[in-house]
């Protein structure tokens, strides 16, 4: 693995983490690599551009970045617009990506096999992408504020601290699971008999406006990247 910065040093910091070498500048990276992974603030694409040149191909995980606008920057490039979460550190990521055009014939398959290694490939219009972030990108930091909550109430109702976690981890691992085979409102039912402690613990989570909170965060991301 190849990497360059804009003078930061992450460049060296990942090449010595990760294994790798840290080149000089992007006209290198660009003429050394097979593929292009483009992760830089999107404000910086048409400077990026311009030091990279004609790439052989490239991936982008640029936020609201449009296939139109990297097609742009990147003309006649094999550009596959992508975008996937942090549980690509274990192999279980949810990546997005743009549908494959005619610059992508050849190498798109490819490109997509290597990011298939990091989770599960979902395709989706390139116009929805930002939608689709908003939902699935963003979700991993709202569920871990979720668990961190459930831990720190927990350990003040006297709970050890380790043990509240494997708890509160450990059930949400089996409920992902079982939202593969039910409705979340199925599974609500399922939990909350009536008169009884988890249906009080609904009824505070309404009062409090949690489902509105979670809505109000999809749009927040979705303003913010738009802008």
């Amino acid at each position: 693995m190849l990497f360059a910065d804009s003078g930061s040093g992450r460049a060296s910091l990942l090449a010595e983490e990760l294994g790798g070498e840290a080149v000089e500048d992007l006209g290198e990276l660009a003429r050394r690599a097979d593929v292009v992974v483009l992760a830089v603030k999107p404000k910086a694409l048409d400077q990026v551009a311009a030091g990279l040149g004609s790439p052989a191909a490239l991936i982008s995980v640029l936020g609201a970045t449009s296939l139109e606008r990297l097609r742009g920057a990147f003309p006649k490039v094999a550009v596959l617009r992508a975008m996937p979460t942090v549980l690509a550190e274990i192999r279980r990521a949810v990546i997005c990506h743009a549908p494959l055009g005619e610059p992508e014939r050849e190498m798109g398959p490819s490109l997509l096999a290597q990011l298939g290694l990091l989770g599960r490939l979902v395709c989706v219009p390139d116009e929805l992408i930002d939608e689709a972030t908003a939902v699935m990108g963003c979700s991993p930091a709202y569920v871990a504020l979720f668990a961190e909550a459930l831990v720190a109430r927990g350990t003040a109702e006297g709970l050890d601290p380790v043990l509240a976690h494997e708890l509160v981890i450990d059930t949400f691992a089996g409920t992902a699971e079982l939202l593969r085979v039910h409705e979340p409102a199925e599974i609500r039912a399922a939990v909350a008999s009536p008169g009884g402690s988890t249906e009080a613990g609904l009824a505070a989570l309404a009062e409090h406006g949690v489902a509105e909170g979670i809505a109000a965060a999809v749009e927040a991301s979705l303003e913010r990247m738009r802008g």
